[in-house]
């Protein structure tokens, strides 16, 4: 009898175990389910991506910290990389010069790719040329300028502020759900714009005078009113030739203005920079204009770059 019993209990005991495991199985299917893919070209970007996702989604840097932008090429593993990704965050303007074509053609095929600078005003310094112009005078010289205008952006916090504000309807777009955090970011922005004019406001007007190692810091002298005296590479990219005629003239500039600091950064000919501050009896000081600090904040990096500025030009007093 107990036999017969248990015999018949079986077939119940069965299913009841398979809908156990059919539970346990969706259950564990849910739990795993990949976050949204969001690749950023380049680390100051990837730094504000990440503040403003949170653990909404999973945020890869293929540019690595602290690398030139302008000289870096992407692997097999960043194509690939680009490719799979549910969002694409770009800096724009040909910062990422070897990756054009790479975001262009994964563009074409369907990915959805954020041009950071699509959604602010680019400045476009006097001289600059165009690529359809440079291809059509057939100069080489002119291979490395922007087309549509400067973009190192970041060095405006207002600037990025407008960007995380675009960012914010994209990621919604994708379900993508960061809650209050792109007002917090922004209103965070905002706030360190404030301490680094304050920051600033200790530097009398003729203090306010820059040379750079390229055309880097249009927008943070635009923001913050100072004089872009000329640069040691002629143009929007590291990677253009430096020009003795132009070096000639920048030589001159320094010593008719007084100027005492060359500020330099990453791709920045050293020799040349050195050469010069002997020749005019200036001080090179090098900025960390593509550096995010070890905390991965954005806020850090303006932060010690505007500080690094101040000290430098307060110490020619």
């Amino acid at each position: 009898m107990i036999i017969i019993t248990v015999m018949r209990r079986i077939p119940s005991l069965l299913a009841s175990l398979g809908a156990l495991v059919l539970a346990v199985g969706c259950g564990s299917e849910d739990s795993s389910s990949p976050r949204p893919s969001v690749v950023v070209t380049t680390s100051i970007l990837g730094a504000v991506v990440s503040d403003v996702v949170g653990e909404a989604a999973e945020v890869t840097v293929l540019v690595p910290n602290g690398t030139d932008p302008h000289d870096w090429e992407p692997s097999a593993k960043d194509v690939e990389a680009i490719g799979q990704a549910d969002l694409v965050v770009s800096n724009g303007l040909d910062l990422e010069e070897k990756l054009v074509e790479t975001l262009e053609s994964a563009e074409a095929d369907g990915v959805r790719v954020f041009h950071a600078t699509d959604h602010i005003e680019p400045l476009n310094p006097e001289g600059g040329h165009d690529h359809d112009e440079a291809k059509e005078s057939g100069g080489a010289e002119h291979d490395h300028e922007h087309a549509e205008g400067d973009p190192h952006f970041w060095t405006d916090p207002l600037a990025m502020a407008a960007v995380v504000d675009a960012l914010g309807v994209e990621l919604s777009a994708l379900g993508i759900d960061v809650g209050d955090r792109v007002e917090r970011v922004m209103t965070d922005l905002r706030d360190v714009d404030g301490v680094i004019t304050q920051l600033l406001a200790s530097l009398p007007d003729d203090r306010r005078v820059l040379v750079t190692g390229h055309e880097s810091l249009g927008y943070f002298a635009e923001h913050y009113e100072f004089e872009l005296l000329g640069s040691i590479v002629p143009g929007l990219t590291s990677a253009a030739d430096v020009n003795a005629a132009d070096l000639a003239e920048l030589k001159e500039a320094i010593e008719a203005t007084g100027v005492s600091v060359i500020f330099t950064e990453l791709g920045t000919p050293t020799d040349v920079a050195d050469a010069l501050a002997s020749e005019t009896g200036t001080r090179v000081v090098e900025l960390s204009t593509h550096l995010v600090p070890e905390d991965n904040l954005y806020r850090s990096f303006l932060l010690n770059l505007a500080s690094d500025i101040v000290t430098a030009l307060s110490a020619t007093s």
